[in-house]
């Protein structure tokens, strides 16, 4: 027992590592079944280029938008925006485009694993550059006369002049592809350091905000699944007895809206989420919108993540 809850904090600890790496892996070997499965060059002048393109950036881009779409912060920033003016929005213009940013550099990371790999493998660029025509100018250099007619041919031929031109593009593929790797690790680390280096939270004060943001969420959802179904059985009882129900409270449409806002860092006024804003705030009758000493801080964009599941998912 005591080894099973070891393996569960521990997957607490390190569960965003642990959920990019899953996702790596994902990527990588759907890149895999792809181009030895699916993919299969036309060698021809006119689709080599498109093929090899749609291969290789169109399932990026799906994996992209699939980032956003389950990312919770989404549909947090999406849902009933449509019917908030400027003024009723709970969250300023400029902290919804930070957010977005932030959703969009982790949606980002399936996606540029997705190029990253395929340009290791070299199938798709192979087939892409076989039908350019600037790398037709290239890669003909100095050649015979009939090279550029042959390009086309290069992922299909077996031939010793176009097993030459294949292994060099198959290089370029793969020298793309590491530096795609460095520049995506640099840029990662230079971010995740600045993010640090600019934190107004100390360390451990960190790891308490993640531990409290996590069991904030475990309670809220115990408590919501049992109110809900003390809400539904009491709805269901006067149904069948013909009976008038009994008072149960609920939060009004207001305070869950405030509570689905965004999360905004104050330094005189240190709360841990938005609910713990809102029920400190509340006695005040003050709005948790309010932006007075409010900024974004963007090593805490977990709390944002922090809320509830619906309940086919418990």
């Amino acid at each position: 027992m005591e080894k099973f809850k070891a393996v569960l904090q521990l997957q607490s600890q390190y569960r965003s590592a642990l959920s990019y790496g899953l996702i790596t892996l994902l990527t990588a070997g759907g890149e895999k079944i792809f181009s030895t499965v699916v993919f299969e060059c036309p060698c021809n002048a006119t689709w080599n280029l498109p093929y090899g393109l749609v291969f290789l950036l169109v399932p990026a881009l799906a994996l992209f938008l699939l980032g956003y779409a389950l990312s919770a912060r989404t549909w947090r920033l999406l849902t009933g925006c449509c019917f908030q003016s400027t003024s009723e929005s709970s969250s300023p213009r400029l902290h919804r485009a930070f957010v977005c940013m932030q959703i969009s550099g982790m949606a980002a990371v399936a996606s540029l694993t997705w190029v990253a790999v395929a340009l290791l493998g070299g199938s798709f660029y192979v087939c892409a550059a076989s039908g350019s025509t600037l790398m037709a100018t290239r890669l003909c250099k100095n050649r015979d006369p009939g090279c550029v007619d042959k390009l086309p041919q290069v992922p299909c031929k077996q031939e010793a002049e176009m097993l030459d031109m294949q292994s060099e593009l198959k290089a370029q593929s793969q020298v793309f592809g590491w530096v795609l790797i460095a520049a995506v690790i640099i840029l990662v680390l230079l971010v995740k350091s600045i993010i640090r280096c600019i934190s107004p939270i100390s360390y451990l004060q960190l790891q308490f905000w993640k531990i409290y943001v996590e069991k904030e969420k475990q309670i809220l959802q115990s408590q919501a699944t049992e109110h809900a179904t003390q809400l539904a059985k009491e709805t269901v009882r006067c149904f069948f007895e013909c009976a008038n129900p009994n008072e149960c409270k609920t939060p009004s449409r207001e305070a869950w809206e405030q509570i689905s806002a965004l999360y905004t860092f104050n330094r005189e006024n240190q709360f841990y989420s938005i609910l713990h804003k809102y029920v400190n705030k509340k006695k005040e009758k003050d709005n948790v919108s309010s932006s007075k000493g409010e900024e974004m801080v963007p090593i805490l964009h977990f709390v944002d993540d922090a809320g509830m599941t619906n309940t086919h998912q418990l």
